[in-house]
Order: structure tokens, then sequence, then C-alpha cells
């Protein structure tokens, strides 16, 4: 089979929307390059040697990927420009939003794109491994596998590194956690890791679910973490300790007026998944529900934060 290697210039705020677009056209492959991420590993002292130059301009981040050449093409091409467009009408900046297409040789690429992925240490103790490769953990080290696949979050982006690094110290043996817009699963993953007893992961498309399944059976968390497809908390029970929101400020923001039914006394809310042009309007949200900040970060333009019951 030949493949098309579709590719576009846009910005950080866009990237993983750009991505899922992509994955609900059925792509088999993303790739994103982030010259921002590129001089965090030159800079970092990961590699021993490297002859790639600092980028100088990081702004532009160009996400690949990769589509079966047949009669669909056509129609895929022209449904990716047109929920590019929709991104913008929402407001989500996508400039340049150049877009430029390839055809690529009968090869087996799902190999090659492996060079783009690798062991990565988000946090102080969290390791994120994909399968193809060797770790062996060092002290505390909790080892989590983890491929690139269709459903959003390995760990890399901005987003889920600042929540992984918020569960190490948030995260208590016997917790009870909800995870509301799992994704990949990665952030149950890492809470039952950690120790939590009962999570319960949902996600408002039922298409990722078979692939957090197999995350959870990968990582040997399959009965600690229950799955299911869920409107926000819709489909939750109980009261958690701690409820993991990282979406998108719009769904966070819709999350407090649910969030009272299903929030433990004393719990914690951690959100994450916010645009900084966002960040006073989820803070607005919380605080006309009586909700206040614990802890904020901010990385590239994202924010994390952490918010109690007043």
């Amino acid at each position: 089979m030949k493949w098309c290697e579709v590719s576009i210039q846009t910005t950080h705020e866009a990237t993983e929307l750009v991505a899922e677009i992509f994955r609900d056209l059925g792509a088999s492959g993303v790739v994103i390059e982030d010259p921002e991420l590129i001089n965090d590993y030159i800079t970092s002292g990961k590699w021993d040697y490297t002859d790639i130059p600092i980028a100088t301009e990081t702004q532009v981040v160009t996400v690949k990927a990769y589509l079966p050449v047949n009669g669909e093409l056509e129609g895929r091409l022209m449904t990716f420009r047109h929920e590019v467009e929709l991104l913008e009408k929402r407001g989500v900046r996508t400039e340049p939003g150049t877009v430029s297409t390839m055809e690529l040789a009968d090869e087996d690429w799902s190999d090659t794109w492996k060079k783009y992925f690798h062991t990565e240490k988000p946090g102080e103790r969290i390791v994120i491994k994909p399968t193809w490769e060797e770790y062996s953990p060092k002290d505390n080290e909790i080892v989590v596998e983890l491929d690139p696949g269709a459903a959003f979050g390995t760990g890399t982006h901005a987003t889920t590194s600042m929540c992984i690094c918020e569960l190490e110290k948030l995260v208590k043996p016997g917790m009870k956690v909800f995870d509301v817009g799992t994704g990949s699963g990665i952030l149950s993953i890492i809470a039952a890791k950690l120790g939590a007893r009962e999570i319960q992961a949902v996600d408002y498309d039922a298409s990722v679910l078979k692939i957090v399944q197999e995350n959870l059976e990968q990582n040997n968390v399959e009965k600690i973490i229950s799955v299911a497809q869920s409107d926000l908390m819709q489909n939750i029970h109980g009261k958690a300790d701690l409820v993991i929101a990282n979406i998108v400020a719009d769904i966070i923001i819709r999350l407090f007026d649910q969030l009272d039914e299903h929030l433990a006394d004393g719990g914690t809310l951690l959100t994450s998944g916010i645009i900084e042009d966002r960040i006073d309007d989820v803070l607005n949200a919380a605080a006309a529900h009586g909700y206040s900040v614990v802890k904020r970060m901010e990385n590239k333009g994202w924010a994390c934060i952490t918010f109690i019951r007043c």
C-alpha cells in the first residue's frame, strides 16, 4: 500500500487539536515536529552528541500524518482542511496553516516513525517508555509503557507532563480517582501505579476506549481502573478524592456544574489543557462555584491548575 504524508504548519495551541483531526480521519500515525521540544532535548543533556542546531524560530510546529492512498484520500484531505478552518472559527489560532502532501513509496514506514519516540521522564519518578525500547528503572522510578497511537496523550505535551508532575505529589495510597477525558489513559495508569485503589476513567469519544483498555492491560492495572464512555461525569458513580481533567477550557468550565456531586469533602481537582488566553475564564468559573486555586503552573502557553473547595 502507498501512503500520503500530509503535513501542516501550525501553532503550539493548535497542535494537539490538529493531531486529533488527523486521528479522526483514520491516520495510521501522527508525528509532531516541535522546535521548542527539540531545543529542550539539545539543552537537557539527554543526548551525548547531536549536530542538530538550536532552532531560533520556535513558533511554528509541523504536524504530519499518514493516510492510505485510495479512493477516500481526496475526501479526507477536503475534510481535514475544513476541520482546520472550523478551529479558526472557534478562536484557535492555526496560522500559518500551510498544508502540503507527498506520496511515499510502498514501504513499511510504521517502523521508521519510531525514531521520533523515545523513553521520557516527565516527572521525578514517572518514566514513559514505548514498548520497543528497553529501560531499567532506577531508585524509586515507576515505568509506564505507552506507544503513540490513536488516542491523545503520551506524556510529552506540556499539558500532560505538568499533570504527571502534580500527580506524583497528589496521589496517595488508597485514593479514589476520577479521570475525565482520559484520552490514552496515561494519567489513570500513573495514578494506579502511584497507589490509587480505585479509578474511573471516562471519555466522550467511545472510539478511544478500546485503546485505553489495551494500555491498561499493557501496564497490568486493568483491575484498578474501569473505563466508560461519558459526557463529562454523567457515567461516573460516587465521589473521588481526586478528579483529573486534562481537557480544554470550555469543557473544564462545564465540569464545575457537576463537580460537587462527585468530589469528596476535602478533595482536589487537577485541571490542564488550558491555553493561557483562557486561564481567567477557568478561574472565574471556579470562583463562581466556590473553588479556589491551590497551585498554578504554566508551560509553553498552557496552564495546569489545581483547585479545592473554598
